[in-house]
């Protein structure tokens, strides 16, 4: 005869089991981060991004004011900080940081939209407080945003700049010029997909 699991650990797997495999929340990747690695980002801040310094800040005040929803978003936002600053590609800029909290609110959104599906209420909400909070930080980041008839313009002019210095203006030249280094979208907060469609939009045939 089969040996008994304890009825404990058949209830643990059948809680697990309720949710969304795929869903990885902002709460569950912030429990994963064990506290010890919280102090270490002050030896790694980015030092030309302000909204860093805020995030440091508000993680200490979330964690004496027991904010949970606030507490998982900064803590999730900052590890990603830390992991990328390990690579090729670190954030260093407010931009960048802009970036990493739309991917996170994208991502956050996700996860909400399976945890509906699932007729799971309770983590919908706790997702959808995450975004807020990500939002919030988006919104007062002082990163200016740029819409897509900006864009537009801003593709047309460097393919006039392009054009005068004898360049043939393809997309990969365009989309450097546009991205690079004081470029036009440098330090600016706009998706790098956004900003490929419009210029291949923009250029037709020529993307």
């Amino acid at each position: 005869m089969a040996a008994r699991l304890p009825a404990r650990f058949i209830g643990s797997f059948l809680a697990r089991s309720t949710a969304p495999r795929s869903a990885v929340t902002t709460t569950q990747w912030s429990q994963q981060v064990p506290s010890k690695f919280v102090r270490a980002y002050s030896s790694d801040a980015p030092a030309s991004a302000p909204l860093y310094a805020r995030l440091k800040g508000d993680l200490k005040t979330a964690m004496r004011a027991k904010d949970a929803p606030r507490l998982a978003v900064l803590r999730a936002v900052l590890a990603a900080v830390l992991n990328a600053s390990k690579t090729s590609q670190p954030i260093e800029t407010d931009a960048q940081l802009v970036a990493l909290l739309r991917k996170t609110a994208r991502t956050a959104q996700e996860a909400a939209d399976q945890f509906r599906a699932a007729g799971r209420g309770d983590l919908v909400e706790k997702e959808e407080s995450q975004i807020r909070i990500l939002e919030e930080y988006v919104a007062e980041s002082g990163v200016q945003s740029v819409d897509e008839a900006e864009l537009r313009d801003m593709v047309l002019a460097v393919q006039s700049e392009l054009a005068a210095e004898g360049v043939d203006a393809k997309m990969g030249e365009v989309m450097k010029k546009l991205l690079g280094p004081g470029g036009r979208l440098d330090g600016k907060d706009v998706e790098k997909t956004t900003v490929a469609k419009i210029v291949k939009e923009v250029m037709g045939s020529k993307a």
